[in-house]
């Protein structure tokens, strides 16, 4: 017996459920017809997007996702059959469901047993866990379903194994973060050895706020053999035929990932991300203030890459400190990647500022507050331009910056999203030299040579650079990610051989910091830990660890 299976590695924006409906209804069309499909599989919770948050707590919402379904199914006629993901309101409880549809009705429905409680998810908020199997038969093999957290306990595709399933669907909205893939393979690797049936993963693609889904599907033979993921970040029909005699899948158009380096899929996460952000909420163009340093340029390159260069524009902001060499860089950067490049000069307001607060600040030594007063004039200035012209101003602070409070607030973290906020100052060296290594043979380098070589500086003061506040990056990265993926302690950071003073330091400003980084925009989540979602600490704060 052979089954052709299709798996529908498309985006589904939250809340966009009658939309939503439409697509599945025009894909299924598609998977029926051109792919000659038994069975498509669409992502967890299809209608609803994921993850739907509070407007689970909506009645008409719940009515909304109900309906759109029953449409769904009255669609799914002509000999395929299909699973679509939803959530289910029974008598005032929510399920995160996955129905099979064919003939034109809900014929099964599958509720996920194991809820997510941890990182960025909180479903045991909005859903109460299923406790039943589903297994169908389809072109006569028996096939069931699991849903995303389920895979990671081995309860319910035992159970389902048990009932007879022959092959297990195993639809997912799992969030991208790095190293994630290769646990991933191992965790399926685990359970088709445990459980000697093939799975089919199947994936969500696309950004949601804080959120990238990767797609990244991968197929298991029941003799634990992996497939190749498909290519991640992009919407994409998957096809492939299985042989339930020998449990094995044989791809048809399956277009695989080439490049899974940790470079590569956090460049692509932050560009996806970028990109959906600015699509789902209307923006069709953005805005940066590009300083000639790393963090811009880069960012600068994630724009271009997201969004065309005609629909990004940058600003140079120079002070009496901007270099000239920032500049020229600034100006070269922009000519290389096509992009707009306008110049506003901050002197006049900084100048307007300081007479203001003359009587006020008269007998006090210059100090930080003059270095803030200036990129809040930036911020001011690039909000400005945004308001009038229209578009998203980006921000570009990075991981280490926002840490340690080395952001100036409503000045530099001024912006509606922020692409690189979960990316530590090396790993922004580290995708700054991978994206140029991507640059077409003859074409100029995305970011200039210099901007990643020459040392990183506010230009805030005379001859200022980062290290006279900070520790050099690259300890301050260890450091940091030891102690927020590691979640280390003072003593655990000492034991490592980190410098006593500056371990005291980086815990410091972390701890002082939290109040910016609740107010900083939103940003991809690249990490295991990122801040906002999933690392959430208390500002006032008496530990001292």
């Amino acid at each position: 017996m052979t089954l052709r299976l299709a798996l529908a590695q498309f985006d589904c924006p939250v809340g966009a459920v009658a939309a939503n409906a439409d697509r599945v209804i025009a894909w299924i069309t598609q998977a029926r017809d051109t792919h000659r499909a038994d069975l498509v599989v669409f992502p967890e919770l299809t209608l609803s997007g994921y993850p739907p948050e509070d407007l689970l707590e909506r009645p008409g919402f719940l009515a909304e996702c109900a309906a759109q379904l029953q449409r769904v199914a009255e669609a799914c006629t002509g000999g395929i059959t299909a699973i679509v993901g939803w959530p289910e309101a029974v008598g005032g409880v929510v399920f995160n469901a996955a129905s099979v549809l064919r003939d034109g009705r809900v014929e099964a429905t599958y509720r996920k047993r194991k809820l997510p409680n941890y990182a960025v998810f909180d479903e045991r908020r909005h859903f109460a866990p299923g406790h039943e199997d589903c297994v169908v038969e389809v072109a006569g093999v028996p096939v069931g379903v699991i849903v995303c957290e389920d895979l990671w306990h081995p309860e319910p595709i035992a159970a389902t194994v048990a009932a007879g399933a022959r092959l297990v669907v195993v639809p997912n909205a799992s969030p991208f973060e790095r190293d994630k893939l290769a646990d991933r393979d191992a965790l399926l690797a685990m359970r088709t050895a445990e459980s000697r049936t093939a799975i089919a993963y199947l994936n969500l693609v696309g950004g949601q706020d804080e959120l990238v889904f990767d797609g990244a599907s991968v197929l298991a033979d029941a003799d634990g053999r992996l497939h190749p993921a498909a290519r991640a970040f992009e919407d994409q029909w998957l096809i492939t035929d299985f042989d339930a005699a020998s449990g094995r899948f044989a791809p048809l158009l399956w277009p695989p990932e080439d490049d899974e380096s940790r470079e590569s899929l956090a460049y692509r996460a932050a560009v996806r991300g970028l990109r959906d952000y600015c699509g789902k909420n209307g923006f069709k163009t953005t805005w940066l203030g590009l300083s000639g340093g790393i963090d811009s340029g880069l960012v600068l390159a994630m724009a271009v890459d997201a969004l065309g260069a005609a629909n990004v524009t940058a600003v140079r902001l120079p002070s009496r400190y901007t270099s000239d060499l920032s500049n020229d860089l600034a100006a070269e950067q922009a000519a290389a990647l096509g992009v707009r490049l306008e110049t506003v000069a901050i002197e006049a307001p900084f100048e307007g500022f300081l007479k203001a607060l003359g009587p006020l600040f008269d007998g006090l030594a210059p100090d930080v507050t003059e270095e803030n007063l200036q990129s809040r004039c930036r911020g001011a200035l690039m909000m400005a331009l945004a308001n009038k012209k229209g578009g998203l101003l980006l921000t570009t602070g990075n991981k280490s910056e926002y840490a340690v409070g080395y952001a100036t607030i409503y000045g530099d973290m001024c912006g509606g999203y922020a692409p690189i906020k979960d990316l530590y100052k090396m790993e922004v060296f580290a995708l700054a030299r991978w994206r140029n290594a991507r640059q077409p043979a003859g074409a100029p380098p995305a970011i200039p040579e210099t901007v990643i070589t020459r040392p990183p500086s506010a230009e805030l003061r005379e001859n200022q650079t980062d290290q006279d506040s900070l520790p050099p990056y690259a300890l301050l990265d260890a450091i940091l990610e030891a102690h927020i993926e590691g979640r280390e302690g003072r003593e655990a950071l000492l034991a490592r051989g980190f410098p006593i003073e500056s371990v005291d330091q980086v815990l410091r400003l972390v701890r002082i910091s939290e109040w910016k980084r609740r107010q900083a925009a939103p940003g991809p989540k690249l990490s295991r830990r990122a801040f906002g979602r999933e690392r959430r600490y208390p500002i006032t704060n008496g530990w001292r660890s």
